[in-house]
């Protein structure tokens, strides 16, 4: 079975997505990687939300920019599938829905993104090349990639 997607500006989240998705992402990003953090950092209302369902439920997301937001150019950001399917290799599907969604909503090639180090390798499966030296964002190496 495959994933369901859909995009939506913040305004059109419903409040079940708008719970689901940060649920998901306080799981991974706060729970599973022992990180305190905030992570409603105000980009949220900024963003496209890129939502995978699976069987009803949220089982991958992440935010998307326009040029201007997070970097100078667009980006994606809060890259995540849940534990329990990634088994699937849907974070592939993730990242090429969201270099597509880039392109056919903001126009835009060239995409920026502050990926963990550890999946660099991951990120230049999806084209993106190392921009920047490493940096610790709440603990965690991270690196500048750039595609495009």
């Amino acid at each position: 079975m495959e994933l369901k997607w859909k995009i939506k500006p913040f305004e059109a989240l419903t409040v079940n997505e708008l719970y689901d998705l940060l649920k998901l992402r306080s799981e991974i990003f706060v729970v599973e990687q022992n990180c305190v953090y905030l992570d409603i950092d105000g980009k949220d209302k900024k963003a496209l939300h890129l939502i995978g369902e699976y069987d009803g439920k949220v089982a991958a997301y992440s935010r998307l920019f326009d040029a201007g937001i997070s970097f100078e150019n667009a980006s994606i950001g809060r890259v995540v599938v849940g534990a329990n399917y990634r088994d699937k290799k849907w974070g592939h599907d993730l990242m090429s829905e969201a270099i597509a969604a880039i392109k056919s909503n903001f126009g835009k090639d060239k995409i920026t993104i502050g990926a963990q180090l550890y999946l660099k390798k991951f990120y230049e499966s999806h084209g993106f090349v190392q921009s920047g030296e490493i940096y610790l964002e709440d603990d965690i190496e991270h690196i500048e990639m750039i595609r495009g």
